[in-house]
This record gives C-alpha cells, structure tokens and sequence, in this order.
C-alpha cells in the first residue's frame, strides 16, 4: 500500500463530506487499519489530531460561507455539524477571533487552514526491522506533563531535561497517553522509572506482547522519525492487532526500544 495515495484519498473523502457526518470507523477502512491507530498515524505524520483538521477544514468552510451571505448562522452551524448556534459561535471565535455575527456585519479577511496534501511519489526503502516479545505487568513511577499533539515535540525533551534535573540519574522509559480516545490534541507525556522515588506517581502497565523496533540512538529527533516511518511504513500493513495501551519508549544501553503493544 502507498499509505500517501491512500491518505490522499481518505482526505478527499473528508473534504466531500464536511456537511456531513463523518464515521472514523469508515476513515479506518481507506488505511486498512482500526479507528485508533487511524488517529495515531495521522496526529505523527500531520502534527495534527484528525478531530481538529476536520474541524478546522469545517470552520474554514463557514467562514467563507458567511462573507458570501451563504445563510444565517444557525443554517451554516447546522451545514457543519454544530448542535446549535451558541457552540458553533464559540468554535468560531476561538478559531477567527471574532464571533459569526461580525463578519454578516462587517466582513474581514479571514484565515484559512488549507487541506493537507502529500506527495504520493516520496518513498522510503530502508526495512523496518522488528521483534515480538512479552513482558509481565510492570510497575512504574514518574511524573506527566500536559501537552497536544502539536507542541509534544519541544515539550516532551524539555520534561525529560527537567525530570533528569529534579530527581537525578537516568529514566528508563518515555509514553505518549492520549487524555480522550476520539480526541487527540491533548495528551500526557510521561517519564517514567524503574524504582521508586518521593514525589512520583504509580503507573501500572499489564502484561502484554509487544512489536519492539530497535532505534540506536536516545535523541527526540531521532526517535520521532523512526516511529513517524514505522506508523507510515508498517502500520497500514500491520497483520496484528493494536491493543488500546500507550506505546513506550524504553531507554537503554544508549539505545532506545520503541514499544507497541499487539494481541495475538
């Protein structure tokens, strides 16, 4: 599968249907995939959570449509989703920063948030090598920090600095949580420790088999791409399960184990 072409086709789906409601579960169907992984590939490979480039594409649609007169606000809120005026308003404004009502009165220039594209024809031939491996229920202890899918880049390597300042000597692992299943701008990004220390908090992971891809290097530049290639590369071909767990990051020997957890 060109996961890009595929992509490309499931976003030409979401533009044709912006009046309309959009199912994930059909979304899933274009990447041959399950609706959460759907939202994990596409928060690491377009820096934004499906949730919020649909509604941006729809606020933008109602901006436009509201310069050219196109229907009162109730309408244009109905026209996009919206259960009624009062949220598609307080959507609007946060996204313009203006209300609705402004521009019917006084029309402005507006922002756009443009659909996304990719190119169809960028390829990438390196194999990704990987291995199964099971792991008993593990007991962890570490802090969080609130973060969106946009901003996790610069955030997650400034915690793991603040952490490794505050409570001294190396971490073991690393773990995206997502706050909401379907809504994945917000989420946590943890540190986590084998041993306990005084201020941190229990996090209990079960026992589960695991996907391990080996990346030989504990750089955030370098780890992200490597799992940006993996959810582009090997998740739309993926003949296992994705169980509902946070992946991890596990550090080690200067190296770094990229961990997703599978039924088998």
């Amino acid at each position: 599968m060109n996961i890009y072409k595929a992509l490309n086709e499931m976003l030409e789906y979401i533009e044709e249907n912006l009046e309309n409601k959009i199912e994930y579960n059909e979304l899933a169907q274009f990447l041959g995939t399950n609706e959460v992984m759907l939202q994990r590939l596409f928060s690491m490979l377009c820096n934004i959570s499906l949730s919020e480039y649909i509604r941006k594409r729809r606020l933008t649609k109602a901006g436009i449509d509201l310069i050219n007169g196109q229907g009162k606000i109730i309408d244009i809120a109905v026209k996009y989703q919206y259960d009624n005026a009062t949220s598609f308003s307080r959507a609007f404004e946060k996204f313009y920063g203006v209300k609705p009502s402004q521009i019917k009165k006084e029309p402005i220039g507006l922002k756009v948030f443009s659909k996304i594209h990719f190119d169809e024809k960028e390829e990438d031939n390196e194999n990704i090598e990987y291995s199964i491996i099971e792991r008993e229920k593990m007991t962890l202890y570490g802090k969080k920090v609130e973060t969106t899918i946009g901003d996790i880049r610069t955030d997650a390597p400034a915690f793991c600095k603040f952490m490794r300042t505050e409570y001294g000597g190396d971490f073991q692992y690393g773990m995206t949580e997502y706050i909401e299943r379907f809504e994945e701008t917000k989420c946590y990004f943890w540190v986590l420790y084998e041993n306990h220390q005084k201020g941190l908090e229990t996090y209990e992971i079960p026992k589960s088999k695991w996907i391990s891809i080996r990346i030989n290097s504990q750089e955030a530049i370098d780890i992200q791409k490597q799992i940006r290639k993996f959810y582009a590369k090997f998740i739309p071909s993926c003949e296992y399960k994705i169980k509902e767990l946070p992946e991890l990051e596990y550090y080690h020997d200067d190296i770094t184990d990229f961990l997703v957890p599978i039924e088998l």
